[in-house]
């Protein structure tokens, strides 16, 4: 009995041994897997607002024709390569510093200045992989091509020479309000000029701004962030525009957001009847700096409040009547325009902010007078009608013998502007500007995007029908475009890298990745045009020159392989 009862004991410590050592085990295992878990979410990528916009260590061109000194305005940061790495690691600067407010708080900020549509769980390295390629395709050869000094005549606008005291209006730069206006100090150094200012004194026969131009990043950060003192509607035009005035005199044409980033252009609508979108404009900034145009005004996305920097400061009796309270509460106006300008397409605040964009307004014409163009490819703008370019096969022959297209750069420049516009859609480009003072001898201005980006599941060859009839093309276009081809300079990885530097992308990304991946395929269409071209040339036996030797010195450029 004894004996048995011991043996009972021995198995019942056995077995209470071997739970606590089971026990042990498994809590063992527990702790380890609760170990290798970060206790904190990894930190979201960090980049600058305004990091791609601007390199600083580049000089620009005075308007003497001079090297001219950068200017020392303390909004401009340096930058390197290897700050680009380390800042993709950091935080993301939020729109909570400046008082706007976003759906979802500070994590939503935070995820969606991550997100750039990539679906990597680390997003830093594919934005740090953009940031590179962008910075690298800036880098390139093919975008710094030496070019002589600019002459005097090839400026747009000159700095007046030193006036006399006694000459001096006591009038100059007085506004009505002084209160809203900055005091003006002004001379004729151009570091005392606020950034608008030198982007018009900046302005030459060939291009708008330099390619490393470091009043970009000033420029382009004033129209997102300076205090608006004015806003009233712009006249004429087929949608609602406002032009903001700023305390330093500067002016900005405001486009106003009227549909969702992700939302298409309904098939059944004609090109002429589409919204004009905020994004649009936005995106045809960067669009045009990264094939090498500079054509385009700056632009730049902002939140405005509808109430505080429209509403109470404009002085436009015919816009403060339209302004009203939606039933969920938002703040609407709508304006006076011959299209979209009623209560049924009111612009509206969520409740009081609103997405705009603002684009730097060019020189008053009483200073600088632009020309319009009717463009040979106009679309007829009507349901039923075709145009003569749809139903003349040897049209392009006789738009050749027409002035300005007989001679000159107007025919490659003119092409340029059409790849741009079938890259973004834009199927409503009938007149085009350029500055009156270079007669036919310059470039042409890229004006008015807003109907740009409206389908990304649908491209228009129509579009290119220029290039196909005519098969003439600049030769560093044509270079670009095969170098925005190539893996390592991807044409939707740089201009996604570009749009993340605008304000607007901390709300929700600028272009969706379907209509990046759009910008790869109608690269593609637009490289297969050129190819085509060149196969009509040889089986013709040489036949007309396609390419528009733009370039002088082809063997000291790195060129993009066949």
């Amino acid at each position: 009995m004894i004996r048995c009862m011991r043996r009972r004991s021995r198995t019942i410590c056995l077995s209470l041994a071997f739970i606590t050592i089971s026990l042990h085990l498994l809590l063992a295992l527990t702790s380890l897997s609760i170990y290798h878990q970060p206790c904190d979410p990894p930190p979201p990528p960090r980049t600058d607002i305004l990091r791609v916009l601007a390199r600083t260590n580049y000089t620009s061109v005075g308007v003497s024709g001079g090297p001219a000194e950068p200017p020392t305005d303390t909004l401009q940061r340096h930058f390197s390569n290897k700050d680009a790495k380390g800042s993709a690691k950091g935080q993301v600067q939020t729109l909570s510093d400046k008082g706007w407010s976003v759906k979802g708080g500070e994590n939503a900020l935070i995820n969606l200045a991550g997100g750039v549509g990539h679906h990597d769980s680390n997003q830093a390295e594919p934005l740090e992989s953009d940031l590179s390629k962008l910075e690298a395709l800036f880098d390139h050869p093919l975008y710094n091509i030496p070019s002589p000094a600019v002459p005097e005549e090839d400026w747009l606008l000159k700095v007046k020479p030193k006036v006399k005291a006694s000459e001096k209006s006591s009038q100059m730069w007085v506004s009505a309000s002084q209160e809203a206006y900055e005091d003006v100090q002004w001379s004729s150094d151009s570091n005392s000029h606020p950034p608008w200012l030198r982007f018009h004194l900046n302005i030459s026969r060939w291009q708008l701004y330099l390619h490393r131009d470091p009043n970009m990043e000033p420029l382009t950060q004033q129209l997102a962030t300076n205090r608006i003192v004015s806003a009233v509607q712009k006249s004429g035009g087929t949608q609602l525009k406002l032009v903001m005035s700023f305390p330093n005199y500067g002016q900005a044409m405001f486009k106003p957001m009227k549909q969702d980033r992700d939302e298409e252009t309904n098939y059944n609508l004609y090109y002429f009847s589409d919204f004009e979108r905020h994004n649009a404009e936005i995106a045809a900034f960067h669009l045009d700096r990264i094939l090498g145009y500079r054509r385009v005004p700056p632009v730049a996305g902002r939140l405005v409040d509808v109430v505080k920097e429209i509403k109470d400061i404009t002085t436009d009796r015919k816009l403060a009547r339209t302004f009203f309270t939606s039933p969920v509460g938002n703040v609407c106006f709508y304006g006076q325009c011959s299209y979209y300008c009623s209560t049924e397409h009111a612009v509206c605040g969520r409740p009081r902010h609103l997405e705009a964009s603002l684009a730097v307004m060019l020189p008053d014409l009483s200073l600088a007078a632009r020309r319009t163009w009717r463009s040979p490819w106009r679309r007829s703008y009507s349901r039923s009608k075709l145009a003569k370019w749809e139903t003349e096969p040897d049209y392009c022959s006789t738009v050749k013998k027409t002035p300005p297209y007989d001679k000159g750069t107007r025919l490659v420049d003119f092409m340029d502007m059409v790849i741009l516009d079938f890259l973004m859609g834009n199927m409503d480009r009938h007149h085009y500007e350029t500055f009156e003072k270079f007669g036919n001898n310059t470039f042409l201005l890229h004006l008015d995007n807003g109907r740009a980006f409206g389908r990304h599941s649908k491209d228009e060859p129509s579009i290119l029908a220029p290039l196909e009839q005519c098969c003439r093309i600049r030769r560093s276009t044509w270079l670009r475009l095969r170098l925005l081809s190539l893996p390592q300079y991807r044409l939707s990885d740089v201009m996604r890298a570009s749009l993340f530097s605008d304000p607007l992308h901390r709300v929700a990304p600028l272009l969706s990745e379907p209509h990046l991946a759009a910008l790869n395929r109608r690269l593609k269409t637009v490289l297969e045009t050129i190819g085509r071209c060149q196969k009509q040339q040889k089986e013709d036996g040489g036949g007309e020159e396609i390419f528009y030797d733009d370039i002088a010195d082809l063997k000291d450029l790195v060129v993009p392989p066949e």
